[in-house]
């Protein structure tokens, strides 16, 4: 079994985010969202992994190369004209030959992996498996209805959803997907719908199994679902996970599953709440207050601030007065509060900006 990992942007329908480079890099708990996706795929067993890269494609090759350092093989297919997943596994024909795989899209965060997926396959043998959730708001995303187990209806972001039943991004499919998929016409979006490709395969008589998801999932499409998804992902991690490589002072106060990488420091008097994880030569300093559910990359600064559920990237140099909750803060971002006793603020900051408030 092979896998298909999606990067970088395969619809016309593009969310973007105020920081450059790829999305599918920004850290997740200091790791890139992408590195999850390999993650599931190895831990269900599959080594040989594609990854399609759509027009943006910063970053993703550099950190991943022929991954081999994670125990995979993985290629790389450039997509060009993001259009559609279904176009996007056309594209991957001659590396998928004809065995089964998995698609991933590259933005999605599955608590539960992809392996139940696999061993749905393996124990029952359906000619495809498709992930299913229900959601708030399901006309974003493609629509499942099911009558009992059965398939009635999928539809791609319908105005008028008939079902709460999200597909989550992760689907399973037989080589005999391709022959649907050769055939396909694009959308009214111009794209080649995988939701169309599966309604068509099910019309087609092939058995499609739905599995639905235990657990959380996010696609983290929006700055609020990056923040969650860090905070869930935070929240999840076992005990183990937490390394302290770095040093903390005998004054300063730390609580709950609090991670150090090398050259971290926590000076006398700062404080840090987990779940919580500070890169490589993070610095804590003052009276600065750090989580929880908090991640701060390389290099990271903090003076005199207090920083809750934010995601703070690498090079960044807070200083306070300040309280920041909800926040992401871009790379080599300089940020400096104001008066003392402020209310919290809320930031989306991109990348390289400078900020007095």
């Amino acid at each position: 079994m092979k896998g298909l990992i999606l990067a970088g942007g395969h619809g016309t329908r593009l969310r973007p985010l105020t920081f450059t480079g790829n999305k599918h890099m920004i850290p997740i708990a200091n790791q890139p969202i992408l590195l999850y996706g390999l993650r599931h795929l190895k831990e269900a067993g599959i080594r040989e992994i594609a990854i399609i890269l759509g027009p943006i494609q910063e970053g993703i090759q550099e950190a991943i190369g022929d991954g081999s350092i994670f125990g995979l093989h993985v290629e790389y297919i450039v997509q060009g004209e993001p259009k559609g997943l279904a176009h996007a596994v056309l594209c991957a024909r001659s590396f998928l030959a004809d065995d089964p795989f998995v698609m991933y899209l590259g933005d999605n965060l599955l608590q539960q992996g992809v392996r139940p997926f696999v061993e749905r396959y393996e124990n029952s043998h359906p000619d495809a498996v498709i992930g299913a959730t229900p959601v708030a708001e399901p006309s974003h995303y493609g629509v499942v209805e099911l009558d009992g187990d059965r398939i009635v209806s999928i539809e791609e972001k319908p105005k008028h959803p008939k079902s709460d039943l999200a597909l989550i991004g992760v689907y399973l499919f037989t080589p005999a997907i391709h022959d649907i998929i050769a055939k396909l016409r694009p959308s009214r979006r111009g794209e080649l719908e995988i939701t169309e490709a599966i309604w068509q395969f099910h019309e087609s008589g092939a058995n499609i199994a739905v599995q639905r998801v235990d657990g959380w999932w996010k696609d983290t499409g929006r700055p609020e679902d990056l923040l969650e998804a860090n905070e869930k992902v935070l929240r999840s991690l076992p005990p183990g996970a937490f390394e302290r490589a770095g040093t903390i002072h005998a004054s300063a106060t730390v609580r709950g599953s609090v991670g150090l990488g090398l050259g971290a420091h926590v000076d006398a008097g700062a404080t840090v709440e987990g779940p919580t994880v500070l890169g490589q030569r993070v610095g804590i300093e003052g009276s600065a207050r750090i989580g929880p559910s908090v991640a701060l990359g390389d290099g990271v600064q903090v003076r005199d601030a207090w920083i809750e559920r934010s995601i703070i990237l690498e090079g960044a140099q807070i200083e306070g007065p300040v309280h920041l909750v909800d926040s992401i803060v871009g790379r080599h971002v300089t940020l400096r509060g104001g008066a003392p006793g402020g209310s919290p603020v809320s930031l989306i900051v991109g990348d390289a900006a400078r900020i007095q408030l």
